[in-house]
């Protein structure tokens, strides 16, 4: 199942949050301040950008991969974890006292909602009501399936949300390139059809974005970035979608044969590679 693989991804560290994704290093309860956060409310396209993307199809598709379509995912506290996630994008909201190694993106959703004119209730304002999974459990008022509707009308501004981050994860990926305007062109050219859209989303969510220094096997990472590098050419529409599909195959391939033999990772990859197949 490609959630258990994602989540398996997430608990060893190998993954970055953001977020389907991805994902989130956005607002300023992370202390990144109010510049990124006014980046955010406005749109960040690669030049020339053309966007034919459906969002409330982009939002829906995430929200498959992410909750099973399903609205009882859209707030939910994985086994292990000390922080309930929400959303389609299964955004992280610390408890109180809380702070782990992944961004913590849904405050960040919540501002960028206001900030796009969304009346966001004020139960989400501040840190997560519950101060473990065994509260959440406990809690029998309504306040979560609350939650579970508000999120579920409002899957348009959860997708644009995304969609905004990953503009803004283009320009760290280009500062990491070896060949930045060949990663520039062949993801505006992805993000120009909702399919391509897709592929960019889904899969900073379930790799990376590939920045990290500490993701790589023989100095070799497997991320967003890795992916756009690994592309042929500059195709479009289709075909763009098409040589990501393979791209990505490619990298997942070339990881597992490069990782440490006592992680067994073969074992997953029949699993991300059928992932890879929904890119084409």
């Amino acid at each position: 199942m490609l959630y258990t693989t994602w989540q398996a991804d997430k608990m060893i560290g190998m993954r970055l949050l953001l977020p389907i994704s991805a994902i989130l290093l956005l607002t300023s309860c992370l202390g990144v301040g109010h510049q990124r956060m006014q980046q955010l409310q406005r749109p960040h396209r690669p030049s020339g950008f053309q966007s034919q993307v459906n969002v409330q199809e982009l939002g829906q598709r995430i929200w498959r991969n992410e909750c099973a379509g399903s609205v009882q995912g859209l707030v939910s506290w994985n086994e292990g974890e000390a922080f309930p996630s929400l959303g389609i994008g299964h955004f992280i909201w610390y408890p109180a006292g809380v702070q782990e190694a992944f961004d913590e993106s849904f405050p960040s959703f919540v501002r960028y909602a206001r900030s796009q004119g969304v009346q966001v209730p004020t139960y989400f304002d501040g840190t997560a009501p519950w101060r473990n999974k065994a509260a959440f459990l406990a809690d029998h008022s309504n306040l979560a399936d609350s939650m579970r509707s508000w999120l579920a009308a409002h899957i348009d501004i959860q997708a644009r949300f995304i969609m905004a981050r990953s503009h803004l994860a283009l320009r760290r990926m280009m500062q990491h390139s070896h060949q930045p305007e060949a990663v520039r062109q062949r993801y505006a050219a992805l993000a120009a059809t909702t399919q391509g859209m897709y592929c960019l989303v889904d899969y900073v969510n379930f790799k990376g974005e590939g920045i990290k220094a500490t993701e790589r096997y023989d100095g070799i990472g497997w991320g967003l970035l890795q992916v756009l590098e690994e592309m042929r050419g500059y195709p479009a529409g289709r075909a763009a979608t098409a040589e990501f599909s393979r791209a990505a195959a490619a990298v997942l391939t070339r990881r597992v044969a490069n990782s440490p033999a006592a992680r067994g990772e073969k074992r997953w990859l029949a699993g991300w590679l059928n992932r890879c197949k929904t890119y084409q």
